[in-house]
């Protein structure tokens, strides 16, 4: 069996990101992968500014706190005041430019306005709540790297920036259905010896979260020539196909022989706990439909918390840098487990766990691959090494849902 490190490192060695871009106006940009590096063509703040309301003074005029000096202007936001002359103040304004002469900004709550005067009662120091041109961004700065998921505060920059559009990579096209005569769907009779299909809507919702562009062709029966008809239909217009369950080497599961005559499959079992079997490689395109080429493949187990976990640790590395993102690896954190794990297993562990109020990590108490609850009640994924034991308190590697859902 393959490591976890081996099959990331294969998956994500093996994706290339798609190659079409588009222009996005910032309005609708958030959430896409950023295609090309931006760079300032304006510096920010464009000139000096206050950083408070208050009195724009030469430090050199106040030799003790309570000088009183005449107020010679008003500076409001988006105004160029006159220079200041020796000896006077400017009343100021938060984001207002800092007039020349100034050197220092002395907020209102240290003055004491009188009539045509103001108290100053602080010694300034030179360049005191002055921001500086530039101090943000200055001309030719690199202000957006190509490859990032772009955040709010990413558009923001891009619009303190004035780029009113960012160049972006297309939506990744995924197509997906999911194999097994005992799925039903929720809202319908549950018939004997059947479940709901619960893997369909944590597929659906980990790939819009990831702003991919899903194509359902919902369940598809337990036989072959059907598997093979949803994969020829799936691989003609989509970037990706990923399938749940049938995955496996059971007289039952046609996904293995299915994509094996549609294409290539490496069927990986993954030395992972849970989630072993992951289905892995391509289904040729129909040159009659002009695309010709292949569509990537990726078939997840059945099991609702193997699916889920395997899509996490490793079929979301995948996708992101199929959609052109250049750091797919999450962070993890180090911290003291609150449990003890005394008889480890010989493949990498992913346990269900959470923060506790003191810093620590506890376990969900049922780690079976098919306890959906577990994910539920968790805020992330403990990742143990194979045959790692732990004793409560030893500083274990966690994984919270926050690097994985983003």
């Amino acid at each position: 069996m393959l490591t976890f490190e081996q099959a990331f490192d294969q998956l994500v060695t093996a994706a290339r990101p798609v190659i079409e871009t588009r222009s996005l106006p910032l309005t609708v940009a958030a959430g896409r992968v950023l295609a090309a590096a931006q760079y300032a063509a304006v510096n920010s703040p464009p000139l000096d500014n206050s950083a408070m309301d208050g009195y724009a003074v030469r430090v050199a005029d106040i030799t003790a706190a309570g000088v009183a000096l005449p107020v010679s202007q008003r500076i409001p936001a988006g105004c160029i005041g006159q220079p200041l002359q020796p000896g006077t103040a400017a009343r100021i304004f938060t984001g207002a430019p800092v007039p020349a002469g100034a050197d220092a900004v002395v907020m209102q709550e240290h003055c004491a306005a009188s009539g045509e005067q103001v108290v100053i009662n602080h010694l300034p120091q030179p360049g005191e709540n002055i921001r500086r041109a530039g101090e943000s961004m200055a001309i030719g700065d690199q202000i957006l790297k190509a490859g990032i998921r772009l955040r709010p505060q990413d558009v923001a920059l891009a619009a303190a920036a004035g780029l009113p559009e960012l160049p972006v990579r297309r939506r990744l096209r995924v197509g997906v259905f999911f194999t097994g005569d005992e799925l039903a769907q929720p809202g319908a009779p549950l018939p004997p010896g059947g479940i709901y299909n619960s893997n369909r809507y944590a597929l659906r919702a980990l790939l819009d979260g990831l702003d991919c562009e899903v194509r359902d062709l919902g369940d598809v029966p337990d036989n072959l020539a059907a598997t093979r008809e949803a994969l020829r239909q799936a691989a003609a217009d989509n970037d990706l196909i990923i399938t749940s369950g049938g995955v496996s080497v059971g007289e039952e599961d046609h996904v293995k022989p299915a994509v094996e005559l549609e294409g290539r499959l490496d069927l990986w079992k993954i030395a992972i706990k849970p989630g072993k079997p992951l289905a892995f490689g391509e289904v040729r395109r129909a040159a009659d439909n002009g695309a010709g080429g292949h569509t990537w493949f990726i078939g997840l187990p059945g099991n609702p918390v193997s699916a889920v976990v395997t899509f996490l640790i490793l079929v979301r590395p995948f996708v992101l840098r199929l959609q052109g993102v250049a750091e797919v690896q999450p962070r993890r954190f180090s911290l003291p487990a609150e449990f003890d794990w005394p008889k480890p297993d010989s493949r990498a562990e992913f346990l269900r766990g959470r923060v506790t109020e003191a810093g620590g990590v506890e376990l969900f108490h049922n780690q079976g691959a098919g306890v959906l609850t577990s994910l539920c009640w968790a805020d992330g994924l403990v990742q143990l090494r194979p045959g790692q034991a732990v004793t409560r308190g030893e500083l274990v590697s966690f994984l919270p849902f926050s690097e994985l859902l983003a």
